[in-house]
């Protein structure tokens, strides 16, 4: 069994409390109520100020085997904002960003599309 990580945040700041991380093999899935009952950052949060995103195993794989770190969940979409050291200054903190998985999709995306415009320019001048 295979089962995806939960990342608890504060509803008001996006705040990351809680990663349960991935887990697979002979691995029961809790339930929230278990998960408040047995991690301590979640035992000291009044439930009402918590918010979990819950992510299918897998996903983001290739931000975390990057380093990524999911820092923040952005409260508007609800999906995970990551930092990534800087291995030049690994002790600097860098501000969160959408994970790099999502840019490298949007770019091939729009690179996509400008090569499908410049076919069509040159096709069409011909």
């Amino acid at each position: 069994m295979n089962i995806g990580r939960r990342i608890y945040y504060d509803k008001t700041t996006g705040e990351v409390i809680f990663n349960t991380g991935e887990r697979s093999g002979y691995v029961v899935e809790t339930t929230i109520d278990q998960d408040f009952s047995t991690y301590t950052a979640l035992l000291e949060r009044s439930r009402d100020s918590v918010g979990m995103v819950q992510l299918e195993y897998g996903d983001y794989a290739s931000d975390f085997t990057e380093g990524g770190i999911v820092s923040r969940i952005n409260l508007e979409t609800l999906k995970p904002l990551f930092t990534y050291p800087d291995p030049s200054q690994p002790d600097v903190p860098t501000d969160p960003l959408k994970p790099l998985s999502e840019e490298i999709k949007e770019m091939k995306e729009r690179q996509d599309i400008m090569q499908d415009a410049l076919d069509a320019l040159l096709m069409g001048g011909m």
